[in-house]
């Protein structure tokens, strides 16, 4: 089959690069035994952007390829590094591209003047990695976050010629004659209707005035309803400032004239909508032939009692194409004058609203077995789900705990909900889980949700150490504690004379044995041991 070489309507499958994941790494370097987390995190995916380009007429290309996708952002890795951020796919199209989402109907843009972007597709943004997601309290998380997936959408594209005046008629009237009569442009000419099958531009100069002519294909009765070509064309005379209509004077078909071929053409207009507002002019062609002088003569008067200006043109010898350009140039200028002055194009940021309203919503949504079904709704639980990981279960305890932190569990109770009820956050593609309230989650199931245990345990070993410390200086202490009554006991002796004198070596008696003592007098009768003044001597010890 072969492809056309004009296309204005085409359908495209745009899709977005995913976000990449975050990395989970410890730093690990000679004499460094507590690196600390360096995990970094995923490059953002790249996104799809529409773009106009001037130069281009057509959108074949989107007709050969109608699926796009950006590339996606790469993951992270150890030692801080962070992934690349994908590419954007840039789609350039013709001026006046009227982007539609597909699926919903809403216009999304309408692309005018150079060098304007949409971006159609966003990238999924990377996930954190888990040097990002350290804390006082969490130093060393287990974890990192996914990378989200790109945006993705069918819209279609629809291309409405920029023109300043459109060239309207039935087939055969002379419309691509009087583009290529008045102008450089050279479309298909042929004794044939429907030979202009595509819409022609022509840059037409009437003194100072420049503007482009757009020459439809024909129209027919009942184009406004399908028939012919007009449906399909109808739409780029939308941004035409004024209309000409082209009448065929010397028309062979039954039932067909000057004024009834006009009469139908604007039946046409009208139901298509929108058209009323432009200015109006007649051009009467092929006067070069004398049936068709007489009979623009003779249906000018006819014609003009509408308000509209009446030229007689012939495309062949040129009669009358200078009055009809200058007039057309009239148009223009009126038009343009009347229009504001076109501003700078400037770059214009539209961040997303933050707070002001709630954050998510919770409803119950039926019974299911053991229990009632619940289901939240919000851009933050939802977009934190997609970048958990539910293969670590730190993860999910991390999950649990920004998903209490806003909320939504003291909604869950105020509502109603009971433990074992199921709880789905998202919509078709939501999970599910089972509501737990205040049960404890997170790396080992006997730490507080959203802690971690290897931040306030201790190891064994130095609960050993600290054990073996213990028994070591209370054994200490009771050894210390013992020699201070043995020597207490010796001091306060009643058998010893003098003040606090302590006994003789040469005693024989022990203090802890006294029946073993040899009748010495113990009140001093024995004076070796000590001076007069009851003073210790050298044999005292």
């Amino acid at each position: 089959m072969a492809i056309p070489s004009f296309v204005d309507s085409v359908t495209l499958e745009v899709s977005g690069g995913n976000g990449g994941h975050g990395c989970v790494s410890v730093h690990r370097e000679k004499f460094k035994p507590l690196g600390g987390p360096d995990g970094g995190n995923g490059g953002d995916g790249g996104s799809v952007i529409l773009r106009v380009e001037p130069n281009l007429t057509t959108l074949v290309e989107y007709h050969r390829q109608s699926k796009r996708k950006a590339t996606n952002g790469q993951p992270g890795r150890g030692d801080n590094q962070n992934g690349a951020r994908g590419e954007d796919i840039v789609l350039q199209v013709p001026e006046g591209t009227v982007v539609t989402d597909a699926n919903t109907h809403e216009v999304l843009a309408d692309l005018t003047g150079a060098q304007s972007e949409l971006v159609v597709a966003a990238g999924g943004k990377g996930g954190l990695g888990n040097a990002a997601l350290a804390t006082a309290a969490r130093k060393a998380p287990g974890f990192a976050l996914l990378g989200e997936e790109g945006e993705s959408r069918r819209i279609s594209l629809e291309l409405k010629v920029v023109a300043d005046i459109g060239l309207v008629g039935f087939p055969s009237a002379g419309k691509s004659s009087l583009v290529a009569a008045i102008s450089r442009a050279r479309p298909k000419i042929a004794d044939y209707p429907f030979t202009t099958l595509v819409p022609n531009l022509g840059v037409v100069v009437a003194g100072d005035t420049t503007f482009t002519v757009a020459d439809v294909p024909g129209l027919i009765e009942g184009a406004s309803e399908g028939r012919g070509l007009g449906l399909d064309f109808l739409r780029h005379i939308e941004r035409c400032a004024a209309l000409v209509h082209v009448i065929d004077t010397v028309t062979f078909e039954p039932g067909r004239d000057p004024v009834s071929d006009l009469d139908v053409i604007e039946a046409e207009l009208t139901a298509h909508g929108g058209l009323d507002d432009r200015p109006r002019l007649v051009a009467l062609n092929k006067a070069d032939v004398p049936d068709g002088a007489e009979l623009a003569a003779m249906v000018s008067e006819d014609v003009a009692e509408r308000g509209w200006p009446v030229f007689t043109i012939s495309t062949k010898t040129g009669e009358g194409l200078k009055a009809l350009t200058f007039a057309m140039a009239e148009l223009v200028r009126t038009r343009r004058a009347t229009m504001p002055a076109p501003e700078p194009p400037r770059i214009i940021i539209r961040p997303k609203p933050v707070g002001g309203g709630e954050e998510f919503t919770v409803r119950r949504v039926g019974d299911g077995e053991g229990g009632h079904m619940w289901r939240v709704r919000g851009t933050k639980p939802e977009r934190w789900v997609r970048q958990t990981d539910f293969g670590n279960p730190e993860a999910v305890g991390y999950l649990a705990d920004r998903l209490n932190r806003l909320g939504i569990e003291d909604k869950l109770l105020e509502l109603g909900a009971q433990a074992g009820d199921a709880v789905a956050i998202g919509g078709e593609d939501a999970v599910v889980f089972d509501f737990a309230p205040q049960v404890d989650t997170g790396a080992e199931i006997l730490t507080r949700r959203g802690e971690d245990i290897r931040l306030t345990e201790e190891r064994p070993a130095a609960v050993r150490r600290r054990a073996k410390d213990a028994e070591y200086h209370a054994a200490r202490a009771e050894e210390e504690h013992q020699e201070t009554q043995g020597m207490r006991r010796q001091y306060a002796d009643p058998r010893r004379k003098g003040t606090g004198a302590r006994p003789s070596t040469k005693a024989s008696a022990s203090v802890d044995h006294p029946d073993q003592f040899d009748g010495t007098d113990p009140e001093g009768s024995d004076q070796e041991g000590s001076g007069q003044d009851g003073s210790v001597q050298d044999g005292d010890v």
